[in-house]
Parts: C-alpha cells; structure tokens; sequence
C-alpha cells in the first residue's frame, strides 16, 4: 500500500542534469533572485548598497525588472502600493543598517494597511552577527529588532542553503490573510560566496486561507436575520479580499445600510441607495451607527478614524469580522469572527435570511442631508471645488495615491472612489511622504491607466528626489501638488489648539521649474482651471506635475463637541 507520505518526486534527466551542472559564476545573491522568480515575482523595488551588492549584481543575470528608487522609504511605498494594486508580494532590496532603517516608516504604512511586502536586506558579514561589537561598516547589534515590532515576521539566513526556503516562508507569510510585510536578512559574504547550489527552479507556495468557524457565522446569520435596524460598516480587509459584489449582496438582502471606512474607500458603490458613502468623522453618522441594533463590522479594527476618534459607543450587538487576531474586539466587545472577509460574507449569504425594509435607503439619504447640511453651513465651497475637479479629471478606473494633506483628509470622507482598490492613502500609520513614490509603485504594476499622487507641499517635500525615479522609467504618474506654502492641517490643529501655529511655514521650490529640471513637464494651475488642467496631464504619457497654489480648509470636527 502506498501512502501520500510514501511519495517520492524525482526529477527529470533534464533536471538531475542542470542540478548536478550548475552555471559557472553564480553566488548567493544569484539564489535570491532565482528564488523571487520562482515564486513569481516579476518586478523589485530597492536601492542599493555596499552590503548588498551580491544581490543587485545577480539581478543582471535574471529576468527580473528592477525599478530603483532615490530613498529606501519610498522604495517601500512603491512596494507598498504594487502589493495593494496586484495583490502580490512586492520584493523590496535594501542594504545594511542605514539604509534597511530608512525603510521603517514605509513598512509600518503597509503593516497598517496589510500591504504585502518581502523586503529583503543584507547584513554584515556572518562574523559580526550574535550582538558582539565588530566595528563593521552599518553594523546593529541586533538590526532585526529594529524591525521586528514593525512587519509581521522575520527570517535570519546564515548560509546559502537556507536562502530559497527562507525567501519562501517569508512570501508565504506575506501573503497570508492579513497581508503585510515581512523581512528576510542575509549577511554580505554569504550573498558574495560563490555558490554550487543548483539553480532555484521551483518555489510554489501556498499561503492557507482563512475560513470563519461555521458556528459563530451560524450565531451572526441569526442576529442579522432578526435585526430591525441592522448596518454594516465596510472596512479595507472587504477590499483586499476583493468581496466587494459579496458585500453588496448581503447588503441588499438584508436591507442594512452601509458606510465604510477610509481604508475602505470603493467596498460598496457610492450613489447605492444604500450607501452611507464615508462620513466618519460626522457626529450624524456615529449616532446612525450608534442606533442599529445589529452592527456588521467587516474588515475593520474600529480604529480611530474608523470610530469618529473613539467617540463611537455602539449600544447595539457588534458582529465582527476580522483576519487580524489582534485587532478582533480590541475596541469593542462583539461576536468575534477570525475569518477572512470574503469566506466570511459568503457563508453569510448562504445562511441569512432576507429582510424587507422599505424605509432604509429614506434612513440613509436622512443621515447624508444632514451631513451636507453641516459642511454647507461652514462655507468651504473652494474645498469641495477642488475636490469636484479632482474626481472629474480622473479616469473612473485609474488609480489615486494620497498624501497626508488636507484635500486628502477631504477625499477620506467626500471623495467617490468609483471603483474597489483604486483609492490609496496613508491613513493606516500616517506618515508624509506617501502619495507620489506609491503612485510610481502603482504605475510600475499596471501601466495601462493613468496614475494620480496627491500630496501637500509639505509632504511633496519627503519624496522630490523620485521626479528622477519618474523621469528614468517613464511612470504613468500625475502629481498633484497643493502649494499652501507649509504643513497646512498642523497649521489648523495648532491654530485651533493654542491660537497660533509655530513650525509650520516652510520656505518652498518653484515646484513647475524643479519638475522641469528632471525632465518632467509641469504647470501652475488655479481652482478654476484645475479640472481642465489636471485631465490634460493624465491624459499625457509619461510623468507630469500639476501645481495648485491654494490654502484649503478642513472641515469642522464632530469628536471635540
């Protein structure tokens, strides 16, 4: 009798062959890349350095399309953003010590927002590893604890063998649900030593899925079925399960409205009658949710901007559905489903019943009259223009990247995002600097739309350096920048809080002539020529930049009432 564990795979005569006669020349960084093209990587991200020279020499001799940024942070946004637009795991090379620790911020955005990244550094040489102090050139006595609090696992490799399965669960763990990043170490010499490992031909690995247990679902199938005023709060995890048109199915046969979040932007259609779009920060919404008695939170931890900063109290029973064991009830008690958004909403839909309610979208278009009620009283016509020509000028399909900067936080709540997975911010860790290297990683991933990065001059002034990335590989990219002439929402906060800002200002480039000085065109655009001028520049190949000299306002809180 033969068992599976009894099965043996042996190799072809092709095989054994190239396995027995490996090429000459090849080393351990040779392996790296071997290893990211088997499991199907087609593009990298990264920037070099003297550490890690061993894996950008082999990647000459791959298949592998690099696209090399100016600063390792941005690498990580571009990494970022392909992993959120592809849904793959974005490999991301960095050198030892400064520059793996420039990366940080960019991996906790995409900790934040579970975008998968393999990010991949070298180390010092095997000798300096153990915490001893070796005087070695970007020696840590421990640079995986940098990062260790910041991505979701990480992989030591000491010598060559262990290269292509470390790589291998280092993928495999990007990529299972939640996705995030992950980091793999390999010191310099065992990148450079010649190596006569047989190349890497294979490499399938299979994150596992991560159904929800059929009782609890059973539990919430029950509560929604008999609920009288059910709603459902839509958050990033119902996007990155691409369970959007699942969603919306049980939506409607439940009859519940919907809002979603700001890292949900797109999870349910906009102008639905069922749609509560994504007003937050709004007090009318919060005591709308407040009100159901049943509450469907569905890939959403309830963070703070997610629970109007925590002023949220639901008085209803919370079902949650969450594939982060740590954000599941970590802000309110609920029937808590460790699941995967899509596995979970489809054995919903097998077991709720459907419900009648005529009233609700009446319930809806009440809460949102409200809402636009209060922003008109506030007088910020010039905002909500920008905002207008912003989302006339932009293709329904392409994709935008936004920085932290007023007319994003806007976006957040006001902006129709026509489409699942095409709007992408940096409100899960919220650091500047986001928008336009994401946009490039975005454009690098799908050349076929137009790509929009939205940024401040505040922010503009974390990434100018990648107007050359742009420029070297001809990225798709418009870049949209809102000249204030400093940090315009710290300007606000510091205003309101202690009557006046302090270092806020910032003395700013003639951003048009610096554009034009890497190549790139750019022009000087006004509110009332911003739609015409902005859908000019999307349409045009390659990179552009579109400057708008304009001082915007924010909204009026709801949370400090």
């Amino acid at each position: 009798m033969t068992h599976d564990h009894d099965l043996v795979l042996r190799p072809t005569a092709a095989q054994t062959e190239a396995a027995l006669n490996p090429p000459p020349g090849r080393n351990g960084g040779d392996l790296v890349v071997e290893t990211l093209a088997g499991l199907g990587a087609t593009t990298v991200f990264g920037l070099p350095g003297q550490h890690a020279l061993g894996v950008f020499d082999a990647l000459r001799r791959s298949d592998l399309r690099y696209i090399g940024l100016r600063v390792e942070n941005n690498a990580g946004f571009a990494a970022d953003a392909y992993g959120r637009v592809t849904g793959e795991a974005a490999p991301l090379l960095l050198s030892t010590g400064p520059g793996a620790l420039t990366s940080l911020a960019a991996l906790q955005e995409a900790r934040a927002a579970s975008a998968p990244v393999l990010a991949i550094s070298s180390q010092v040489p095997t000798a300096g590893l153990g915490g001893g102090r070796h005087g070695y050139l970007h020696e840590l006595p421990d640079q995986a604890a940098s990062f260790r609090g910041v991505v979701k696992s990480v992989h030591t490799v000491r010598t060559q063998s262990q290269i292509p399965s470390a790589i291998a669960e280092a993928w495999t763990s990007a990529l299972t649900v939640p996705h995030g990043p992950v980091w793999v170490e390999i010191p310099q010499d065992v990148l450079l030593a010649e190596t006569p490992i047989p190349v890497v031909t294979g490499g399938d690995t299979f994150p596992e899925e991560l159904p929800p247990r059929l009782e609890l679902t059973a539990v919430a199938a029950d509560l929604l079925s008999r609920a009288e005023r059910p709603a459902i709060i839509a958050g990033g995890g119902v996007v990155r399960a691409d369970a959007s048109k699942k969603l919306r199915q049980l939506a409607e046969r439940l009859q519940a409205p919907v809002v979603t979040t700001f890292g949900g932007k797109g999870a349910f259609p906009w102008t639905h009658p069922l749609s509560l779009q994504s007003w937050l920060e709004d007090r009318h919404t919060t005591d709308f949710l407040e009100d159901a008695d049943v509450l469907l939170v569905v890939g959403s931890g309830l963070g703070e901007l997610s629970s109007n900063y925590h002023t949220f109290k639901p008085r209803g029973r919370v079902v949650q559905i969450e594939a982060d064991l740590g954000k599941l009830e970590s802000n309110h008690p609920a029937l808590g489903i460790h699941a995967d958004a899509r596995l979970a909403l489809q054995a919903l839909l097998e077991t709720v019943d459907e419900r009648t309610d005529p009233a609700a979208p009446e319930r809806v278009r009440a809460v949102l009259d409200k809402v636009h009620e209060r922003i008109a009283s506030q007088e910020l016509t010039l905002e909500q223009d920008v905002l207008a020509a912003v989302r006339n000028a932009l293709p329904a399909g392409a994709p935008s990247f936004w920085d932290m900067t007023i007319l994003a936080y806007w976006a957040w709540s006001a902006f129709d995002a026509k489409a699942p997975n095409t709007m992408h911010s940096a409100q899960g860790a919220g650091g500047l600097g986001y928008g336009f290297p994401a946009a490039l990683g975005a454009a690098a991933a799908d050349p076929t739309h137009p790509v929009l990065a939205v940024s401040g001059d505040g922010g503009a002034l974390y990434s100018i350096a990648e107007l050359a990335t742009a420029r070297q590989y001809d990225l798709n990219v418009t870049w949209l920048i809102v000249d204030d002439g400093g940090y315009g929402i710290l300007r606000e906060y510091m205003t309101d809080a202690f009557g006046q800002p302090t270092a806020t200002e910032l003395t700013r480039p003639d951003y048009v002539a610096l554009a034009e000085s890497f190549g790139v065109p750019g022009v000087r655009t006004s509110p009332e020529t911003l739609e015409t001028d902005l859908a000019k520049a999307l349409a045009s190949p390659g990179p552009s930049v579109v400057v708008l000299p304009a001082v915007l306002r924010m909204f009026a809180p709801t949370h400090l009432d």
